[in-house]
């Protein structure tokens, strides 16, 4: 999904569960137990996609932080610009909340097959 983002010019974003053991994550950028990560080349680097776990080096606020992400704890992957991708089912307990759509005006999300 996300090459296939990236291959289509657009932005490839990911809304992370923050509740989900092993996310190293800033706290300080979640909001209600989630966090929305822009994966572009231009916003990280050394991305590793693995089947177990989703990693990066990126800056928040100016500081450096090596973010690390079990697949298990990522509610979504979408196109920042229209919406467009894939959401998952959250990891955890089942009374744990669906995830949100995108806060961007006109975003959603939409199942591509």
């Amino acid at each position: 999904m996300h090459e296939w983002i990236l291959d289509n010019g657009k932005t490839p974003y990911v809304i992370v569960s923050t509740t989900v053991a092993g996310v190293s994550v800033p706290e300080d950028r979640a909001e209600n137990g989630r966090i929305v990560l822009n994966l572009s080349p231009t916003a990280i680097r050394n991305l590793k996609i693995g089947n177990e776990v989703l990693e990066f080096d990126g800056r928040f606020g100016g500081r450096p932080f090596r973010v690390t992400v079990p697949i298990a704890a990522v509610l979504a992957v979408y196109a920042r610009e229209t919406g467009e991708g894939m959401a998952f089912e959250p990891a955890g307990p089942a009374d744990q909340p669906a995830p949100t759509q995108p806060t961007t005006p006109g975003g959603h999300l939409r199942v591509i097959k």
